[in-house]
């Protein structure tokens, strides 16, 4: 009975970590972060080509 008790919490604890896992990464990437947890703190150069893309994109369907 014990062992079913211990198994109980510790998938509630591992449900927890994954919950708080995915809403972590679900407001970085609505707030436009694509690197999320970079240690170069977002001046990495890839920053720069993704946000290029974005502008080029952009400016094609403007022209359509």
């Amino acid at each position: 009975m014990s062992s079913a008790i211990a198994n109980t919490v510790i998938i509630i604890i591992l449900a927890a970590l994954l919950t708080a896992a995915c809403l972590y990464i679900y407001k970085e990437k609505k707030r436009g972060r694509h690197c999320i947890g970079c240690p170069m703190a977002g001046s990495c150069p890839r920053r720069n080509i993704c946000q290029g893309q974005a502008n080029a994109n952009s400016e094609l369907s403007e022209k359509k």
